[in-house]
């Protein structure tokens, strides 16, 4: 019996339908929230059969998984890029808090679909902490371990410091832009991310001095 050939035009049609179909997951989430989007909406939405889906996607908490391992994936590369995190330090440090509060300030959909997150992990906490696992860990790991191997920095606590880092940025976006309080706590994105760095560098700073 000779082995089953996968064309590249199965392999694209495949990956096609996938698309369609997290497209029009992302869309019903969105609109809906998680606990009143069902398969047959993302079906519909997506434009293919339910049984479609199901053949990709096991269930709904599969298929919001599979969205969030994409955005994580997309955020992670966009901010930190695939190679080893390399140089200056200042220049390092600032260069990712730029970039990354940059996606999250002007990406609506990332943080529609966080604002949903958010909402539902009250009642659904297993999907909160699979963002957790899969966005923020990678994040505060790859921050802590790139502090901690420039000892120069003399930074006691780098997966703290990294914790630091991350949640100040964070808090600026949720104040800022999720909770709509630009107009009450007006400040130029550019002003956090270079006290971030002075504060990160006032160590190497004492010790050069």
């Amino acid at each position: 019996m000779g082995l089953l050939k996968v064309s590249k035009t199965d392999t694209e049609n495949s990956n096609d339908k996938v698309e369609q179909i997290l497209q029009g997951a992302m869309q019903e989430f969105l609109v809906h929230g998680y606990a009143a989007t069902s398969m047959d909406r993302v079906a519909a939405s997506g434009g293919v059969s339910k049984a479609t889906v199901y053949s990709y996607f096991q269930d709904k908490q599969g298929l919001f998984k599979a969205l969030v391992e994409r955005l994580a994936k997309e955020r992670f590369q966009s901010v930190f890029g695939c190679q080893k995190l390399e140089g200056e330090p200042k220049k390092v440090l600032h260069e990712l808090a730029v970039k990354a509060l940059n996606e999250m300030l002007h990406d609506d959909e990332y943080m529609a679909f966080m604002r949903v997150l958010i909402g539902e992990s009250g009642r659904f906490p297993e999907i909160a902490q699979f963002c957790v696992a899969s966005l923020i860990k990678p994040t505060i790991d790859t921050l802590h371990n790139y502090l901690a191997s420039h000892r120069e920095l003399n930074i006691p606590d780098p997966e703290a410091t990294a914790r630091i880092l991350v949640g100040s940025l964070v808090h600026f976006v949720m104040t800022q832009k999720m909770m709509h309080g630009s107009d009450i706590l007006p400040m130029e994105s550019h002003r956090l991310t270079d006290a971030l760095t002075d504060l990160l560098l006032v160590s190497l700073n004492k010790n050069n001095s």
